[in-house]
């Protein structure tokens, strides 16, 4: 996080989140909420269970339920919202449904990109809006498979290997088209944004390590683990979603910020070192063991990002590394289980993050 961010920027501002009702999209929301945000979120219905509604996050926003496929009813939700600031979330986001069901992947990720840029394009063209940050949000599996332990960059090839991958990658081309053809036109400052995997409490999707961590210590299973020798850039929420925030003010104040940032911790773990520190923190008799799986679809082995743009533009620096984000993410965890105050602790674990902030 820069030493210069400040939350406060996004008092008052009129926010726009697309795919809301997920993950990130509910950490998002809480944290726009506690910075004095107008937040409205586009999404398809949460699923269940779901942090968005453990977290009770639509009490406090303008939450319209919607198909990003569906440029009409997107439309009409821009017009009314009336954003300034607009973070694209939405996406059919795992590699192993993407081998299922190419296509809707395609059609998610792909042309609901094109959806939000074309509804900026024509509310600012047409209705006068005041859209000036857009922020689409990717991935770090956007690169080409070099299958190198040297991070990539971003002015690297963008051809990711499978349907996700390539969606994401598709999607980057799509942004950058309507930057340069149309919303640097409108005064619309356009970057993207791609982000390591993250971990942290009430995350419940299929085929992520800490959800399947979760789900087997609550059953009183052993965590099967399919590849602990992957290497990934795992970072807490907050850190990715701070970094989006920063970029969001920032190009907002300064057009020469707009552009496509790489956003991941300066050091990569496995998968396994990974469910370690799980069962370090979950405690008890929490353990994993490798799960052999035959056919499984085809994905990256070492990927790590190089962030030094993100770095050089923004003064950006990590907060919390691995450890910390999994101790925060265990014990948020315990607290949703035993029925805690869920809200209070996405409060908590805010302010000790913006808290560790250097000022």
């Amino acid at each position: 996080m820069s030493d210069n961010f400040d939350l406060n920027f996004y008092k008052g501002r009129r926010v726009f989140i697309t795919g809301h009702t997920g993950f990130k999209g509910s950490w998002l929301c809480r944290l726009l909420l506690n910075a004095g945000a107008e937040v409205t979120g586009y999404a398809l219905a949460a699923g269940k269970p779901s942090l968005f509604d453990i977290a009770d996050v639509s009490s406090n926003i303008n939450s319209l339920t919607g198909d990003i496929r569906d440029l009409e009813s997107l439309r009409r939700a821009f017009s009314e919202a009336k954003p300034e600031i607009v973070f694209h979330l939405a996406a059919q986001p795992i590699v192993r449904e993407s081998y299922k069901n190419p296509a809707y992947t395609y059609e998610t990720n792909v042309m609901g990109t094109v959806n939000v840029l074309e509804c900026i394009r024509l509310v600012c063209a047409k209705e006068n809006s005041s859209v000036r940050s857009f922020l689409n949000v990717t991935t770090d599996k956007v690169y080409m498979n070099r299958k190198t332990e040297k991070g990539y960059t971003e002015s690297e090839v963008l051809n990711g290997c499978d349907p996700y991958s390539n969606s994401k990658s598709c999607s980057e081309l799509v942004t950058n088209t309507y930057k340069n053809c149309f919303l640097d036109g409108l005064g619309v400052r356009v970057s993207t944004a791609r982000g390591g995997n993250v971990i942290g409490g009430g995350d419940f999707g299929a085929d992520r390590i800490v959800p399947d961590c979760v789900r087997a210590v609550s059953d009183g299973r052993k965590i099967l683990v399919r590849n602990p020798n992957s290497v990934r850039p795992y970072q807490h929420v907050l850190e990715a979603l701070a970094a989006y925030l920063m970029i969001g003010s920032g190009q907002y104040g300064n057009s020469e910020l707009a552009g496509s940032y790489n956003v991941a911790p300066d050091e990569c773990v496995t998968t396994g070192a990974l469910a370690e520190l799980f069962c370090k923190y979950w405690g008890g008799d929490a353990s994993w063991e490798t799960r052999g799986e035959s056919n499984a679809p085809e994905e990256v082995n070492f990927l790590k990002l190089d962030c030094s743009k993100l770095k050089s533009a923004f003064g950006w620096k990590p907060v919390w590394d691995i450890e910390k984000g999994m101790e925060e993410t265990c014990r948020f965890t315990k607290v949703m289980l035993t029925g805690g105050d869920v809200p209070g602790e996405m409060d908590r674990e805010i302010m000790e993050f913006f808290k560790c902030v250097p000022k």
